[in-house]
């Protein structure tokens, strides 16, 4: 799988593309884009941390997730927000409804998505990417994961739709609500590098 980060490039063109356009467009595209109310930005590559941080959290979902009728994905599957009309591929998204099941290009109704946040994009992810993700009715959690030290922010949704944040830091125990799942900060970090060794 090939992995990507969220640093986006804008397309020189400033031609305006429908959703369907950009759909059928990016079914034959070499590189991955994000679409942002008609236009499109190419997606960079990702650091050492960045894809070992998302990998490690697939993998301990996919196995959370097994058997339940949810489905986990990681990278390379679209979200899509019709009220911004927007496409993202965030790093880590979890969706347990049956009407995602018939989409094979792109999800509508997660429940749950991550984005490892790198200093280029940390602002876009907790500013107008936030925004624009909470437009989802069916998030419940959005989490956001530093590769720089060991520190994820969790944004749920309460009943009453008023999104709460928690930290959880270095030796912390994680639980995400949203798929009942239980696990460590150290184990999303593990086998993690920090830039300049600033931790192991």
């Amino acid at each position: 799988m090939r992995h990507i980060s969220k640093t986006m490039i804008a397309n020189p063109s400033q031609n305006y593309l429908s959703p369907e356009e950009y759909l059928a467009q990016e079914e034959n595209s070499a590189i991955k884009h994000e679409y942002i109310d008609g236009q499109v930005y190419a997606m960079a590559g990702a650091s050492d941390a960045h894809v070992t941080i998302a990998g490690n959290l697939f993998a301990l979902l996919r196995n959370h997730v097994r058997g339940t009728g949810c489905r986990v994905y990681m990278a390379d599957m679209k979200v899509q927000i019709e009220t911004a009309n927007l496409f993202y591929y965030p790093d880590v998204m979890v969706t347990c409804d049956a009407r995602d099941r018939q989409l094979q290009s792109h999800k509508k109704y997660p429940c749950l998505i991550v984005e490892v946040v790198s200093e280029s994009t940390e602002a876009f992810d907790r500013g107008d990417k936030f925004a624009n993700y909470h437009q989802l009715e069916t998030l419940q959690e959005y989490v956001l994961i530093s590769q720089k030290h060991q520190r994820l922010d969790c944004f749920c949704r309460n009943a009453e739709g008023v999104w709460a944040l928690q930290f959880y830091h270095a030796g912390s125990e994680i639980h995400l609500t949203s798929i009942d799942f239980p696990t460590s900060v150290d184990a999303l970090y593990e086998d993690v590098t920090f830039a300049g060794n600033e931790e192991t």
